[in-house]
């Protein structure tokens, strides 16, 4: 049986974790989450990518962010509608510690740019 790719269907973001458009993607929506949380948290990278066609792309990002002295993992999803020039934070929540355990893969840990 052949592998397809659904439509609609989320699916691994094209380049690398750390593209320079998944990393505005994210700094953007920790901003967002900043403005809308009167809260502190700042960028680190880019953990893991994935999108979803829909009216335009909505980004799955797991980010990694400093908040209050600690990393911690983020899930965010952000709707994009470039020909609308069209940005949308539509979630931000918190999925864990980022301590160092087995959480994260050899993958996971590629070079950090603009450090």
């Amino acid at each position: 049986m052949a592998t397809t790719t659904t439509l609609g269907g989320v699916h691994p973001s094209q380049g690398s974790q750390n593209s320079v458009e998944l990393e505005n993607l994210a700094r953007f929506a920790v901003d967002e989450h900043n403005k809308k949380e009167n809260a502190m948290v700042e960028f680190v990278r880019v953990v893991k990518a994935s999108e979803q066609v829909v009216a335009g792309t909505l980004h799955h990002l797991t980010v990694e962010a400093v908040d209050a002295g600690k990393k911690k993992l983020y899930e965010a999803k952000v709707w994009v509608k470039p020909w609308m020039n069209f940005k949308e934070l539509q979630e931000f929540k918190h999925a864990g510690d980022a301590d160092g355990s087995a959480s994260f893969t050899a993958c996971d840990l590629g070079a950090k740019k603009g450090f």
